[in-house]
């Protein structure tokens, strides 16, 4: 029995039958739905079992949905069942974030190395805060003078290879240029406020306090005179006496 055109349910014979779309038609009959136009195999589209040209094919839209009251209310519902699991997974969370390290040999290694810096730079903040706090006199001292550290470190700062810093040393006398004949003598007197150790044959020495006496300026860094105490004369450094 040969089947019916779907279009108009006429019998369809083998010589103009197609079989499209789970159907069968006449070949005049397979057009498109909208502007009639006669199809093929090659040119059709097919939208729930019926043909269409490619102008005329169903195009699938999307539809806007209006922010009623009742959508307003469940996407508000819909928040808050969020924020209230959000809540609650953070709850069963608090405190799992942080897992128990193992004091394992190199972590201990790490951490004593740690502490020996921490007390090397405690100690050198120490020392440069004292030593800015009780700092040695700016007056030049006498070169013979002995002179010790302002600071001994303990025996337990020393396993950390600190070394304290030395007291600035004294002055030294002036450069002294080749001795001059001393002008006649003006009857000066003046007192020694260092002690002063003579470094050539033409020099005098004395110590602090010693009275100077028949004092004549040389050059401005030399004077000569004579040491009431010892009565030797000879020159001596400017900046080691005082006028009286």
């Amino acid at each position: 029995m040969n089947p019916l055109c779907s279009r108009c349910d006429r019998v369809v014979y083998p010589t103009e039958k197609v079989n499209c779309l789970d159907k069968y038609w006449h070949k005049g009959c397979f057009s498109c739905e909208v502007c009639k136009m006669t199809l093929n195999m090659k040119n059709y589209k097919g939208f729930e079992k019926r043909p269409y040209c490619n102008a005329h094919y169903p195009k699938t839209s999307f539809t806007s949905v209006a922010d009623t009251p009742e959508n307003l209310r469940l996407k508000q519902q819909s928040k808050m069942q969020s924020q209230v699991l959000y809540k609650e997974e953070f709850e069963k969370n608090k405190g799992k974030g942080f897992s128990a390290v193992a004091d394992t040999p190199e972590l201990q290694r790490i951490k004593k190395t740690q502490d020996q810096i921490s007390n090397i730079k405690y100690h050198e903040e120490f020392e440069k805060t004292r030593m800015g706090g009780e700092g040695p006199p700016q007056y030049p001292h006498s070169p013979q003078q002995n002179t010790t550290p302002a600071y001994q470190p303990p025996a337990a700062s020393q396993n950390y290879h600190y070394e304290p810093e030395p007291a600035p040393a004294p002055a030294p006398a002036p450069v002294r240029q080749a001795a001059a004949a001393p002008p006649p003598s003006s009857g000066k007197r003046y007192r020694a406020v260092y002690d002063y150790t003579a470094a050539d044959v033409d020099e005098v020495s004395f110590m602090d306090g010693d009275m100077i006496l028949d004092v004549q300026q040389i050059d401005e860094g030399w004077m000569f005179g004579r040491v009431e105490r010892t009565g030797q004369q000879g020159m001596l450094p400017a900046n080691y006496v005082e006028a009286m």
